[in-house]
């Protein structure tokens, strides 16, 4: 719930930052349990006592993977909390006491909030044939840490946010629509319908490809015509969707949100489709 990060469209103007450490001669990477300097101080209302959130702002973040147009925001990691420990007029000494990665100067403090994580769902079960709820729909559009694929536990961000009406606490359904592939070729389909050179000389074992599909004409040459995998899916009814996960909202921003898996039947994919169950 600390660490997660969050695609935030409007950033503060002016936050404090970590300008220095006790150890910075030794080293410029910080971690849980050291002291660093904070440009905030009693001018600015800061007491002994008070925590931050430390967060490294990356940029603005955009993808493929939206309907939205432009940015999404700006991609906000968050790597840590300190807590302030001595004060000074313009200056502070914290502790950091929770260390997400390493924290780095000119990473900048946020006050930090404490945010109830939403409660587990005692079913472990996930159904992999749900029927759509026509409710928002949106897609992956990242993974905390760039991952490109994720399991139970692991942060993402959708692009549904505050604007789709989204809210902490709501559950998403992770999915893949019909047709929608990652790797499935069908090139090789040439090969698998070949009709001969199957059989050894000496066993006669027989001449048919056992990957090959059916020939059109039962009645005609074992070496006619098949049908095709893509003109079976084109004249098929519509099938159950591929159910892959289901996430838990726990951070709204203006156009995204952030999300954990909570579920899963395999492993999921930035760019997969969600909807809100």
């Amino acid at each position: 719930m600390t660490c997660a990060g969050f695609i935030e469209q409007t950033p503060p103007a002016d936050s404090p930052e970590i300008v220095g450490g006790t150890e910075e001669r030794e080293r410029r990477v910080f971690g849980q349990g050291d002291l660093v300097f904070v440009s905030t101080g009693s001018r600015q209302g800061v007491a002994a006592g008070q925590e931050f959130s430390v967060v490294r702002p990356r940029g603005q973040f955009s993808t493929k993977f939206t309907r939205k147009g432009g940015s999404l925001g700006v991609y906000t990691q968050e790597v840590g909390r300190v807590r302030v420990v001595r004060v000074r007029e313009a200056v502070s000494v914290a502790e950091v006491v929770q260390s997400c990665d390493n924290l780095l100067f000119g990473d900048l403090l946020r006050p930090a909030t404490r945010r109830a994580a939403p409660s587990a769902r005692a079913d472990r079960n996930l159904d992999a044939f749900a029927e759509p709820t026509g409710r928002q729909a949106g897609r992956i559009v990242l993974a905390r840490d760039g991952r490109e694929m994720v399991g139970p536990d692991d942060v993402v961000f959708v692009d549904l946010g505050a604007e789709d009406n989204v809210r902490v606490g709501d559950y998403l359904t992770v999915f893949r629509p019909e047709n929608h592939a990652v790797l499935v070729k069908y090139g090789d389909e040439m090969a698998n319908n070949a009709r001969d050179d199957y059989q050894s000389d000496s066993k006669r074992g027989g001449k048919f490809s056992n990957q090959a599909q059916r020939v059109k004409d039962v009645d005609g040459s074992p070496g006619g015509e098949t049908v095709k995998t893509p003109e079976v899916k084109r004249r098929r009814p519509n099938v159950p969707r591929k159910v892959v996960g289901e996430l838990v909202i726990t951070r709204v921003e203006g156009r995204t949100a952030t999300a954990v898996v909570t579920r899963v039947l395999q492993e999921i994919h930035t760019g997969d489709h969600v909807e809100v169950q």
